[in-house]
């Protein structure tokens, strides 16, 4: 059974009546960060592989009026950071959105200032100058587009089939492990040999999918929104030599201050997952001066965590498991810990 198809058994499994909310009865987790990308009314195309970072705005406002139905908090990362450090402060959730998209504020802020919901948009100053690229969405669409694709890779040119979305996503699959594998340079150069050889414009992508800084400043000026460092390029830090991993998340921290004025205190690894952040990048967090720092390792958070508040793990609100019978397993701390082998702290 493929991945997903594994996980939505389980996601069934522990939707039915009584049984993630009695999971909760017996947790020791103190709360749970989010994570979102984009928001989005329209159900995705036939062929989108990167609809897993989409929600629609019903499903994101069905999940904060749950939330708070079962007894959570939603609260700005300050606050759960204290919590985190208390034994009887009251279950929360932290609400956190990546990449800085247009649709945050055209349909996500909205529902968020309808509830009062406090959250944290993390900026990749990058894409918010324009210059950044979406590579994993530009991928995609010139996958949509075409019926075959010839990628440039360091053993020469991949033929890839497009013809039929069983052939498009096969072929988004392998190219896109293959980027993930590369070094940053490599994988910039073939997405943008690949974006000319097929009439993509790379700067107008980005700007048609990331707000600019005159877009952002509606956000700096909403008492719910913590701005949160992003790095600049959203690269894969791991995969960066250490001076060049510490300018990327210092500089998106300069940048950030010098356009609004206040030096971001919580940072978000880009990919945030194990082979593209550990201790290396954990360790230049704290010393940049970081409050905290999120990946997105799955798990709640635990009492352990006060001591590691740069490594803290987050949940994905998956855009394929957009049922409201689903959210009270979102909720629930020890589904997504048990994913990390039942261990409260990954942070190796």
């Amino acid at each position: 059974m493929p991945r997903y198809g594994v996980y939505r058994a389980a996601f069934e499994a522990l939707a039915l009546p009584g049984i993630a909310a009695g999971l909760r009865r017996f947790s020791a987790a103190r709360g749970l960060i989010f994570t979102l990308h984009r928001v989005l009314p329209d159900a995705p195309a036939a062929f989108s592989p990167n609809s897993i970072l989409q929600i629609r705005p019903d499903f994101l406002e069905a999940v904060i009026v749950r939330a708070r139905e079962a007894g959570f908090d939603i609260v700005d990362l300050d606050e759960a950071t204290r919590r985190i450090a208390s034994e009887d402060a009251k279950p929360f959730i932290v609400l956190t959105f990546d990449d800085g998209y247009r649709d945050n504020l055209v349909h996500a802020l909205p529902i968020l200032r309808k509830h009062a919901a406090p959250f944290t948009l993390y900026i990749p100053t990058g894409l918010i100058d324009g210059v950044g690229l979406v590579w994993w969405q530009a991928l995609e669409d010139i996958i949509a587009a075409n019926d075959v694709v010839v990628v440039e890779m360091p053993e020469g040119p991949h033929y890839g089939d497009a013809g039929t979305l069983e052939q498009k996503n096969t072929t988004f699959a392998h190219i896109y492990q293959r980027y993930r594998k590369m070094p940053e340079p490599q994988r910039e150069a073939s997405i943008r040999t690949l974006a000319q050889r097929y009439g993509l414009d790379l700067g107008a992508h980005c700007r048609g999918l990331i707000m600019d800084w005159s877009e952002l400043r509606t956000f700096t000026d909403e008492p719910l929104c913590t701005i949160g460092a992003h790095t600049v390029h959203h690269y894969e830090l791991s995969k960066l030599d250490e001076n060049q991993m510490r300018a990327e998340i210092e500089q998106s921290a300069n940048v950030l201050e010098a356009q609004f004025g206040t030096r971001p205190r919580h940072l978000s690894y880009p990919i945030g997952g194990v082979a593209a952040a550990g201790p290396r990048e954990f360790a230049a967090a704290t010393d940049l001066g970081f409050a905290t720092a999120v990946t997105t390792r799955p798990g709640g958070l635990y009492a352990e965590h006060a001591a590691h508040l740069n490594a803290l793990p987050r949940v994905s609100l998956n855009g394929l498991f957009q049922k409201q019978r689903f959210i009270d397993v979102f909720l629930t701390a020890e589904v997504f810990t048990l994913m990390r082998r039942g261990r409260r702290l990954d942070v190796e």
